[in-house]
């Protein structure tokens, strides 16, 4: 007993030694990382009381710095939820508080070096609802000849709800409903605002419902009517061109008679003055006048705008026995070239094809910098016409030899 009471201070300085070691081999195969938790952490609110709001802004997200051994941070960055960030309003009345943020570390071991934020201030009111009738509001006006019915709603009143301060400024609940240019029923859902007292919008209340179903029947007043428009094309685009489109605007126009039985029976057109396209070879923009019997006239602008879209037609054309040309050449070499001519296929508007002559291309290889040897080259084609495409060269690399030229042969 007396030899271990004379040796205990040998005996724990070994432990502390013995421990020591093996804490410096443990961190020397697992070393502490400090870093910031990659993944977002979302603040979550608990112990809220239903009859309170939170009217104060609270961040939706924190970040955290951790350390943890290399080992540990593997599991935290696999895991989904590994640190949690948690404000808990248990048992807080109405008013303002300011409450720690509670992180939790689902993997050991781990330190928290630092968070962002800390702590939040908090206001919490008192929940409160009213019931709002809906004030409905039209804007604008059905097209010319048509009017607007009674309208209906699927709810005539709406319930608010959020902070009692802010549902005491609730004044009244509207919507807006568009009839501008109508010319069919509508039949649609609107969103409802909910209004001050000085018909300014007030926001962060919840209401329900938050849009309601409105239906407006929309119909023709008598001696009025819509007839489409058809545009009367005269003559052929010149020769090598075809005629891609043709719009006009507006597409469709009302009409109106005193004697509704005249309009009712028309037919469901109405023809243009004839729209000249005689060898056209570009897009033509015009106004027409529109043809309409005695006693019917357009309601507005008694004319509409016509457009014509012309193309060329596209083809190809191919151009055999090209020869091909050779720039760049040094002046101490000399060149062959195999084979001497290619042929070229150009794409592009048939007329301008037509018109081209061999003489409008020229096919080249350029030798610029090579030295004396065989090369394979790949050459090019200059066009003097524009919009025009090459679409290939057969063959599409020739040989080009460069060579020193022969020594004359002396003569005695």
């Amino acid at each position: 007993m007396r030899w271990i009471t004379v040796n205990i201070r040998t005996f724990l300085l070994a432990l502390v030694l013995a421990t020591a070691v093996w804490i410096s081999a443990v961190t020397a195969a697992d070393p502490d990382e400090v870093r910031a938790y990659p993944n977002p952490i979302p603040l979550e609110i608990i112990g809220q009381d239903p009859s309170l709001v939170i009217t104060s802004n609270i961040p939706s997200q924190i970040e955290v710095t951790l350390r943890a051994p290399r080992s540990v941070w593997e599991q935290l960055t696999a895991q989904e939820e590994a640190v949690r960030a948690l404000l808990d309003l248990s048992g807080l009345s109405a008013g303002d508080h300011t409450l720690n943020i509670q992180i939790q570390v689902a993997t050991r071991p781990t330190q928290i070096v630092l968070a962002n934020p800390t702590s939040v201030t908090v206001t919490l009111e008192v929940l409160d609802t009213r019931t709002l009738i809906i004030d409905t509001s039209l804007q604008g006006q059905p097209a010319v000849g048509y009017q607007a019915g009674d309208m209906t709603l699927d709810s005539l009143s709406v319930i608010a709800s959020g902070p009692k301060s802010l549902v005491k400024e609730a004044a009244r609940a509207r919507i807006l409903v568009s009839v501008d240019g109508a010319r069919e029923n509508i039949d649609q859902a609107v969103p409802v605002q909910i209004l001050d007292a000085k018909n300014n919008i007030l926001r962060g209340l919840t209401v329900n419902p938050e849009s309601v179903r409105v239906n407006i029947p929309v119909s023709q007043q008598g001696g009025f009517r819509d007839l489409a428009v058809k545009v009367a094309v005269h003559g052929q685009v010149a020769s090598g061109y075809r005629l891609e489109s043709i719009s006009v605007f507006p597409p469709v126009v009302t009409v109106f008679a005193s004697d509704p039985a005249l309009v009712n029976s028309l037919p469901g057109v109405v023809d243009t003055a004839p729209f000249d396209l005689q060898d056209a070879n570009e897009d033509v923009s015009t106004r027409l006048a529109l043809i309409l019997p005695n006693g019917v006239s357009v309601v507005g602008v008694q004319t509409v705008q016509v457009q014509a879209g012309v193309e060329p037609i596209q083809s190809s054309l191919t151009l055999s026995g090209q020869t091909v040309n050779v720039i760049g050449l040094p002046s101490e070499l000399i060149v062959k070239v195999s084979p001497q001519t290619v042929d070229v296929i150009l794409s592009g508007p048939l007329p301008v094809l037509d018109a081209l002559t061999p003489q409008d291309v020229r096919v080249i290889a350029d030798v610029s910098g090579l030295n004396a040897g065989t090369h394979q080259l790949e050459p090019t084609v200059e066009i003097l016409a524009a919009n025009i495409k090459v679409e290939s060269i057969l063959p599409s690399t020739v040989e080009v030899i460069l060579d020193a030229p022969a020594a004359p042969t002396p003569r005695p």
